[in-house]
């Protein structure tokens, strides 16, 4: 078991539809989903980075980031490990994310992370394409190519209410309050 740095960070809806998050360490994001690809958001942050995070299947997450790609895990609670326990993105403006820091603050549930939930190193592509299929399935998508109904973008887990199959829905472009991690 390893205690990964944990960066704290939150949520502010824009009139415009995308989302500004700041984290506890200073940087600060834009992000929007894109409408053309199901389950994907890019994003541009204070420090000249941008890239795009997209939502894998088994809860894995794919970010892009200036050409580098790196993977993270969602663990529930708005709590998202990445690389290999480097650090655990934790949600502080969702109800997930605080039950998560209230649950570890009675001892119930510790930050620390095993072997078994980190994400993995690398992926291939048809890796990759297999877990997009598998979250196309999982939400009810048409698991064709990838582009998925819209309508249920995130994985069901019945332990966090952070994963809103509306996200993407709607109108509005909708906004969930744990954008993958």
């Amino acid at each position: 078991m390893m205690r990964p740095r944990e960066i704290g960070y939150s949520d502010e809806l824009l009139a415009d539809g995308s989302v500004h998050r700041s984290y506890q360490d200073g940087r600060q994001e834009w992000r929007r989903r894109d409408p053309s690809v199901a389950g994907l958001v890019r994003w541009y942050d204070n420090t000249g980075a941008s890239g795009t995070d997209e939502l894998l299947g088994d809860r894995i997450v794919k970010r892009v980031s200036n050409g580098t790609v790196t993977y993270g895990r969602d663990l529930g609670y708005g709590r998202t490990v990445w690389g290999r326990g480097d650090s655990l993105t934790v949600n502080r403006t969702s109800f997930g994310g605080r039950m998560g820091l209230l649950l570890a603050g009675i001892g119930v549930t510790a930050l620390v992370v095993t072997e078994a939930q980190l994400p993995p190193l690398s992926l291939s592509p048809e890796e990759e394409e297999e877990l997009r299929r598998q979250a196309a399935r999982d939400s009810g998508g048409d698991g064709g190519d990838g582009a998925g109904s819209g309508d249920s973008d995130g994985p069901a887990d019945p332990a966090d209410d952070d994963w809103d199959g509306d996200w993407g829905g709607g109108d509005d472009g909708g906004w969930s309050d744990d954008d993958f991690g």
